[in-house]
C-alpha cells in the first residue's frame, strides 16, 4: 500500500492525477522537464524534481531519468497518465522491477493489447466482436496475401500490428494496388514501430467510433462504465467526444460492455482501460484497447458519477473496486471539447505565451486545464490546453450548455480551435447525433470549397 505517487506526465492530466491523489491522502511528486518547472502541478506537488531538458525524449520519455527521480524522492508508485510512457510495457516492467507500483495494467497486458494482432486474438477468445479479418499477421508470400484478401473482399485496410494514433494504416480498394500498399505499409511499420508485421481487415466505409470504458481490480472484479462516441475526428485524432453514444440500443451496448468486462477478467487486466470499436449497421467491431486513462474520461465521470482516476489509483494499491456493476448507471449526457493551441487553418501547433485565458462556468460545466493567462504553450509537447466538458439531463440540454460555454471561452496570445468547436455544435448533422468518423473531414472540405 504505497503512500506517494510520482506523476510522470505534464499538463492537465498531471494536475488531474494530483487532485485524485490529494483526495486519497497521498503524497505527490512532480517529475517535470525544465520547460514545466512553473506548471501548476509542479507548484502544488509535495516534492518536485526536474528530470531533464524540455524535449520529451530527454525528459518525459526517458525511463532512466524517471526511475532515478522516483528513487531519489522515495516514491512508492508511478502514474504515467496518458501519452509518453503510459503504454510502454518495458517501462511498466522496469517500474515493477525497481520495487515500485506501476499505476496501470501489468506489462504483459500492455504488450498483448499493444500488439494489435495479439489483441484481436485475445478478443476473439473472449467473444468480443471484431472487424472481419484473420486474427493473425499477413504472410510474406504475396500470392497467399492475395488469396486472403480476395476471400475477405475489397475494400480492405492494412494495419501495422504495433501501430496506433492513426499511423501505419493504408486502405486498398482493388487487387491491383495490394502489393504496393503492402510493401509501403510494412516499411512504414518497420520504421515507425520497429515491427514490420501487418494484418488486414475489412474496410468499413461509414462507421462510428464508439468506446467502452472499463475498470478492473486484482480481485477478479471488472466493470464497464457506459459508452462514448468519439466519431468527431480529424486525421484519426479525436476533437470532440460525447457520452453515452447517441442512438444505440441499450441492450446491445450492455451486451458488448459485459463482454469487455469478461475480456478484462480473462487477460488479468487491472486498472482503467478503454475498448475501442467501429460501429456500423447495428454491429460493433473491436479495433483496439487503450491500456491507460483516456483524454476523454471526464464525460464518463460526469455521466456515471465515478472518479475513474481515483479508482485506478485505489486498484493499484491493491484495494477492490468501490462499486459493482449493479451500482453503475448513466445519468444524463455529456460532451467534451478538446481545446488545442493550433492554427485554425493549417491545424499546426501554435506555441507561445497565452495573454488571455477565460474559461466558462455555470451549471453542468467543467473545465480541466493547466493553463492560465501568462502561461506558455511550449513547442515540445501536445497542443492540448483545456478540455471544456458540459453535462445535462438530456443530450439537448448538454449541447445547449456546451454552446453557451464555447461562446464564453476566450483565449488570446496563441491561436486555438475554439472557432471550430463553435461551428461543430451548430452543425445540423452533429446536432441530430450519430455522425460517422468521416463527418468532420467532409464538413471541413465543404467549408474550404464554399
Amino acid at each position: 500500500m504505497f503512500d506517494s505517487v510520482l506523476i510522470a506526465n505534464r499538463g492537465e492530466i498531471a494536475l488531474r492525477i494530483q487532485r485524485a491523489c490529494r483526495a486519497l491522502g497521498l503524497r505527490t511528486i512532480a517529475a517535470h522537464s525544465d520547460a514545466d518547472r512553473d506548471a501548476p502541478h509542479v507548484r502544488g506537488a509535495d516534492i518536485a524534481v526536474c528530470i531533464g531538458p524540455a524535449p520529451a525524449a530527454r525528459s518525459y520519455l526517458d525511463p532512466a531519468a524517471i526511475l532515478l527521480a522516483a528513487e531519489a524522492t522515495g516514491a512508492g508508485s508511478i502514474h504515467p497518465g496518458y501519452g509518453f510512457l503510459s503504454e510502454n510495457a518495458d517501462f511498466a516492467e522496469a517500474v515493477t522491477q525497481a520495487g515500485l507500483t506501476f499505476i496501470g495494467p501489468n506489462a504483459a497486458c500492455i504488450r498483448t493489447m499493444g500488439d494489435k494482432v495479439a489483441a484481436k486474438r485475445a478478443m476473439m477468445r473472449a467473444d468480443v466482436p471484431c472487424v472481419p479479418g484473420p486474427g493473425e499477421g499477413l504472410p510474406d508470400d504475396i500470392g497467399e496475401v492475395h488469396r486472403i484478401v480476395a476471400d475477405l473482399g475489397y475494400p480492405v485496410i492494412l494495419k501495422a500490428a504495433g501501430g496506433g494514433g492513426g499511423r501505419g494504416m493504408r486502405v486498398v480498394t482493388e487487387e491491383a494496388g495490394l502489393a504496393e500498399a503492402l510493401s509501403l505499409t510494412r516499411e512504414e511499420a518497420r520504421r515507425a514501430f520497429n515491427n514490420p508485421e501487418i494484418y488486414v481487415e475489412k474496410f468499413l466505409t461509414r462507421p462510428r467510433h464508439v468506446e467502452i470504458q472499463v475498470l478492473a481490480d486484482r480481485h477478479g472484479s471488472a466493470v464497464w462504465l457506459g459508452s462514448r462516441d468519439c466519431s468527431l475526428q480529424r486525421r484519426h485524432q479525436k476533437v470532440l467526444e460525447e457520452a453515452p453514444a447517441p442512438g444505440l440500443a441499450p441492450a446491445l451496448v450492455a451486451e458488448i460492455g459485459d463482454r469487455c468486462a469478461e475480456a478484462c477478467r480473462q487477460i488479468g487486466y487491472e486498472g482503467a482501460g478503454t475498448f475501442e470499436f467501429l460501429y456500423e449497421d447495428g454491429v460493433f467491431a473491436f479495433i483496439e484497447m487503450n491500456t491507460r486513462v483516456q483524454v476523454e474520461h471526464p464525460i464518463t465521470e460526469e455521466t456515471t458519477g465515478i472518479d475513474i482516476v481515483r479508482e485506478g489509483i485505489r486498484v493499484a494499491q491493491g484495494l477492490p473496486l468501490s462499486f459493482t456493476q449493479g451500482d453503475v448507471s448513466c445519468r444524463g449526457h455529456a460532451f467534451e471539447c478538446r481545446i488545442n493551441a493550433e492554427d485554425p487553418e493549417t491545424f499546426a501547433p501554435s506555441p507561445g505565451r497565452v495573454t488571455r485565458f477565460e474559461m466558462p462556468g455555470g451549471p453542468g460545466i467543467r473545465v480541466d486545464s493547466h493553463m492560465s493567462a501568462g502561461g506558455r504553450v511550449p513547442p515540445y509537447y501536445d497542443s492540448l490546453i483545456a478540455k471544456i466538458i458540459a453535462h445535462g439531463a438530456t443530450r439537448s440540454e448538454a449541447l445547449t450548455r456546451l454552446s453557451v460555454a464555447l461562446a464564453e471561452a476566450r483565449v488570446e496570445g496563441v491561436a486555438t480551435n475554439l472557432a471550430l468547436h463553435r461551428r461543430i455544435v451548430e452543425d445540423a448533422a452533429f446536432v441530430a447525433g450519430g455522425v460517422d468518423i468521416h463527418h468532420l473531414s467532409r464538413m471541413l472540405e465543404a467549408e474550404a470549397t464554399a
